[in-house]
């Protein structure tokens, strides 16, 4: 299935995605997303908020149709969305925030009931990818890699300022010097 579950609408005749909305607005979601705004309020480049997490979910979703991989699109936007959820972990207490994060989405998603439920073999998908998005790995799973590759690709490197640039702990072969998706 290509499209979302519920094949409703949204106000602009886009598909709504109640799914991830339910993870949007769930409150451990909230705090750990309010707390990285905190964290990262003045950090100069790559910040891990709402325009990230989207430029990641269309960028895996433009790759799933693509690739014909007939990945749910709420299930690849909620996988975008909840990808780094454990970095305010990471920033205060150093643990790899992949680790914490895939931690944390499975509560999330496992809190999600009814008609917002994710099915057990969807928050696997999730959970799976989140735990592996910062490793390159050519065996893994097409939501897995679609995570990896979007949230590389989505970095746009080539417009940041020089002086910026520089201080980024990328190094330049990893950093997005031209455009490219």
């Amino acid at each position: 299935m290509t499209g979302c579950r519920t094949g409703a609408e949204h106000k602009w005749g886009l598909p709504s995605m109640p799914r991830v909305d339910a993870v949007w607005l769930h409150p451990a979601y909230q705090t750990s997303y309010r707390w990285l705004e905190e964290l990262e309020r003045d950090r100069p480049f790559c910040r891990h908020q709402l325009r990230h997490l989207l430029d990641v979910a269309r960028i895996m979703w433009i790759g799933n149709l693509e690739k014909g991989l007939g990945l749910d699109r709420e299930v690849v936007y909620a996988t975008a969305l909840l990808h780094d959820v454990g970095k305010p972990v990471q920033y205060t207490m150093g643990a790899p925030h992949e680790e914490v994060g895939a931690r944390l989405a499975d509560g999330i998603l496992r809190s999600l009931s009814g008609d917002v439920a994710f099915s057990a073999a969807e928050r696997e998908a999730i959970v799976q990818a989140i735990w592996a998005h910062r490793r390159f790995d050519a065996d893994a799973k097409p939501l897995a890699r679609l995570l990896y590759q979007a949230d590389k690709a989505s970095r746009p490197c080539f417009a940041c300022p020089t002086e910026v640039r520089r201080a980024c702990s990328w190094s330049d072969a990893k950093k997005n010097l031209g455009v490219s998706v």
